[in-house]
C-alpha cells in the first residue's frame, strides 16, 4: 500500500483572507462541503480575527456551526487568547497559531515581537491541553522575511524545539512569501524529521518564484508528510508584501500522487471545487496543472 500524506486546504482562509472579494459566510461553507466531497479530511476553515483587521474573516462562528458534526479535521486560525476563546465557544476542535522566524514579520502582522508571540502561544498551548483542545502551530517567513531578509535556519529549528516541547500537535515551516529554494527546503526538513520524526511536523508553501511545487518535492523527499495547500491557488497574506498565492491544492496532490503517496483525494471532484473557487471569487488562477489534468481526467471519464 502507498504511504499515506496528509493535504491540508487552507483556501477557505489563508486562500480568502487577501481577495478584493469577500464571501459570505455561507459561500465559504459550500467551498468547504466541496472540499470534504473530493476526499480532503483536513480543512482551514475560518479564522477568529478582528473583522476590522481582515473583513474577509467575519463570520468565522456561523462557518463553524454549520459544519458542526462533519468528518474530518476543521481547523481555525487564531491569533491570541481572546480568538481561541472565541473558536472555543462557537465549537472548534482544531486551532492553528502563526508564530514567527523575525521580529519585523511580528510586528507587522500582530504588533508584538516574536518572545511576546511564543509567550502568547504556550499559553494557549498549555489552556488547550486543558481543555481538549488541538493546536498546530505555523512560523511564519521561515526562510526570508520581507522586512529583515534572509532567516537563519537555526531559529526555525529552535522554534520547532520549544513549540513541540510545549506541546503543540504540528510545527509547520512556512515559506510565506514564496522565497525557499528546494536545497533549503531538504537541509531545514531532513534535519529536522531526523530530529523530531515526520508524524508533528508539516510544510506551507507559496509560489511567488515558481518553485512551489519544486519545494513541496523537496520537503517530500526529506520526510514531510504533511502540507497545506489552497484550492486553485488562492491566497497571500496582507501583512506580507509579495506574497503571493498558496501552491494549488489540484498541483500538489498531482505531485504526491506521482512519487507514489497516497493522498485519498478523488481529483475530478478536486477540480470541481477549484472549479467553484475560480466562481466564487472570480480571481482564483487554478494550479499550474489545472488544464492537463481536466484534459486527463475527460479522457479517463470517456
Amino acid at each position: 500500500m502507498s504511504e499515506r500524506v496528509i493535504v491540508n486546504d487552507v483556501g477557505p482562509r489563508d486562500g480568502l483572507q487577501n481577495q478584493a472579494k469577500h464571501l459570505s459566510p455561507g459561500e465559504r461553507v459550500r467551498l468547504v462541503q466541496a472540499l470534504l466531497a473530493a476526499g480532503m479530511d483536513h480543512v482551514e476553515v475560518g479564522a477568529f480575527v478582528s473583522p476590522k483587521a481582515v473583513p474577509a474573516m467575519a463570520g468565522a462562528a456561523e462557518i463553524v456551526a454549520a459544519l458542526q458534526g462533519t468528518p474530518g479535521t476543521l481547523s481555525v486560525l487564531i491569533p491570541n487568547m481572546k480568538g481561541y476563546e472565541l473558536a472555543l465557544a462557537a465549537g472548534a476542535r482544531v486551532m492553528a497559531m502563526v508564530v514567527y522566524a523575525t521580529d519585523g514579520m511580528a510586528r507587522a502582522n500582530v504588533g508584538r515581537d516574536r518572545a511576546e508571540v511564543d509567550a502568547a502561544t504556550a499559553e494557549i498551548l498549555e489552556r488547550a491541553r486543558q481543555d481538549g483542545v488541538s493546536v498546530l502551530t505555523t512560523i511564519s517567513v521561515s526562510f526570508e522575511c520581507p522586512f529583515e531578509g534572509p532567516v537563519d535556519p537555526q531559529v526555525v529549528q529552535d522554534a520547532a524545539d520549544r513549540m513541540l516541547d510545549w506541546g503543540t500537535a504540528r510545527f509547520i515551516v512556512a515559506d510565506t512569501i514564496g522565497a525557499a529554494a528546494p536545497d533549503a527546503v531538504a537541509s531545514m526538513m531532513s534535519d529536522m524529521v531526523g530530529r523530531h520524526g515526520a508524524g508533528r511536523l508539516g510544510c506551507h508553501f507559496h509560489d511567488t518564484r515558481a518553485l512551489g511545487l519544486a519545494n513541496v518535492y523537496a520537503a517530500a523527499n526529506a520526510g514531510v508528510r504533511y502540507f497545506d495547500a489552497s484550492i486553485a491557488g488562492l491566497g497571500g497574506c496582507p501583512f506580507a508584501p509579495g506574497a503571493t498565492g498558496n501552491v494549488a491544492t489540484e498541483d500538489v496532490v498531482m505531485l504526491l500522487e506521482r512519487l507514489g503517496l497516497d493522498t485519498s483525494i478523488d481529483m475530478p471532484a478536486l477540480l470541481r471545487a477549484a472549479d467553484l473557487a475560480k466562481d466564487l471569487t472570480g480571481t482564483a488562477p487554478g494550479g499550474r496543472a489545472g488544464t492537463w489534468l481536466a484534459q486527463a481526467f475527460r479522457e479517463k471519464a470517456s
